[in-house]
């Protein structure tokens, strides 16, 4: 018996370090997930679209993201029961590509600095162009095949500073400097419709790299400035090609600088953004009279250039909320604009007798306003609240042309129809949600004034003024959302 007890002792003293140790595992265990918990905090949402368009329009990402009608083409007969407009045509489609992952990385801090991060994607690029199945001459403008890729939308850091002693001492100041990628500062106001586009063209839409710095002073403004690069919404140049070599060769930073006021419930934003670029960095030699110089080969000589354009673009921002109403309001005049999804662009004004030439902008008025009014519905004591909000959302652009005169049509540099006068939207919603999960019935009808290209441009500003004539495109979509 004595040695019984004996044994069963010896085991006991082994066995202590062994629980010891599974202790210190369980805590380092315990440690970590309340450290990954308080630090990590992933997001994101499952979400499909189910999209009907009465008409072929100017869209992106699998059709989703809807720019504007196409005009009007006409095939070509002098038989009025064969005539036909050959963008009268509709289509549906569901895609479920804008699922998105996030991660917010928060709650770091070195003595007076604090550190925080965002990395964001989406399931976006990958849907190609595909031949028609009818005619294999024909290629369709839809990318409605492949497999969707991951692609980067957010990927920041920020700085911050709190509590910095103003003059006087008697209010407080918070800097935050965010260096990466993220929301432009004159598209970060996004309206409150579920398309895609969010309000686009009317408004602007961009992410891109950034060094930004926003200074709250007191309690109600806060100041903005920013040095911004392209790397996906990008400017347009010689050939209708869309480039960041443009500002990779002018080596000047978009710049951004803004002033916003904020108290309760009311915020208005206003600030200006500055782009300057180099189209050309080689052109071709001419001489006396402007005809183009042949090098030894031949060949028209080429030569260095150094083309310029510089905008600046004015913005505007109007919200308020109170309980279950908010009304929200943007208007911005942009020259060019298209590297925010505006519609705008540019052409050659002159040609200068060293071969460089000089631009003018298009000059766009784009404006949107939305309202949103809804509340809870059914039983609030339920873990999944209900919500029945309806939405509605207005936009109006106006092209006032360029603001000098352009040399030829051809070299006028637009990234969709460049004989859109002026248009508009109008696009009521119903949103449900149950806890996490959403439902979406929107109604779209986009109308655009085109001017007929047969009838020539108006080189003087710009415009095709001759010949208008409306078209329009109506367009349904349901989508469903869960969001983690």
């Amino acid at each position: 018996m004595k040695r019984v007890l004996s044994i069963c002792f010896l085991f006991s003293l082994l066995a202590v370090p062994v629980i010891a140790q599974d202790s210190v595992q369980v805590a380092k265990k315990a440690a970590v997930k309340s450290h990954l918990k308080q630090h990590f905090k992933p997001y994101g949402f499952i979400r499909n679209y189910f999209v009907y368009d009465s008409r072929e329009s100017y869209s992106g990402t699998g059709d989703l993201y809807n720019y504007q009608p196409k005009d009007e083409n006409w095939n070509q007969t002098d038989d009025p029961a064969l005539r036909q407009d050959l963008n009268a045509q509709s289509t549906f489609r569901f895609l479920s590509l804008t699922t998105r992952l996030g991660l917010n990385i928060v709650g770091y801090k070195w003595r007076n600095t604090e550190f925080s991060a965002k990395i964001e994607a989406d399931f976006y690029a990958g849907l190609s162009t595909k031949t028609s199945t009818v005619n294999s001459a024909i290629k369709e403008s839809h990318a409605v095949s492949g497999v969707a890729q991951f692609r980067l939308r957010q990927a920041y850091l920020t700085l911050a500073w709190d509590s910095l002693t103003m003059v006087g001492g008697k209010d407080f100041a918070r800097v935050d400097l965010l260096i990466g990628q993220t929301w432009h500062p004159m598209a970060a106001d996004l309206c409150d419709v579920i398309a895609l586009a969010s309000g686009a063209p009317f408004g602007p839409f961009n992410r891109s790299p950034m060094v930004k710095m926003d200074a709250r002073l007191g309690k109600f403004v806060t100041l903005t400035a920013a040095g911004i690069w392209q790397m996906q919404y990008l400017s347009i140049g010689p050939g209708n090609v869309q480039s960041a070599e443009y500002m990779l060769y002018g080596k000047t930073p978009e710049a951004y600088v803004g002033l916003s006021v904020h108290t309760k419930g009311f915020l208005m934003r206003a600030g200006a953004d500055v782009l300057s670029i180099q189209p050309r960095h080689i052109g071709t030699a001419l001489d006396a009279i402007g005809n183009p110089v042949n090098g030894t080969d031949g060949k028209p000589l080429q030569i260095k250039v150094n083309d310029r354009i510089t905008t600046a673009s004015p913005f505007v921002y109007l919200q308020y909320k109170k309980g279950e109403f908010s009304i929200k309001a943007k208007t911005i005049f942009a020259e060019a604009g298209e590297h925010m999804n505006l519609n705008g662009g540019y052409g050659v004004s002159r040609i200068n007798a060293d071969g460089s030439y000089a631009y003018t902008p298009t000059r766009t008025s784009s404006s949107w306003i939305s309202i949103v009014y809804g509340g809870k519905v059914g039983k609030q004591e339920d873990k999944h609240p209900q919500k029945l909000q309806g939405i509605l959302f207005g936009g109006y652009v106006q092209n006032f042309g360029t603001k000098e005169a352009l040399v030829s049509a051809s070299e006028f540099y637009y990234p969709r129809a460049n004989n859109m006068n002026r248009m508009w939207r109008l696009s009521p919603t119903l949103l449900y949600t149950v806890g996490k999960f959403q439902l979406g019935l929107e109604y779209e009808i986009t109308s655009v004034q085109y001017g007929d290209k047969a009838q020539g441009m108006n080189l003087a500003n710009g415009l095709y003024d001759k010949g208008l004539h409306w078209v329009t495109n109506h367009r349904l979509q349901l989508m469903t959302k869960y969001n983690f």
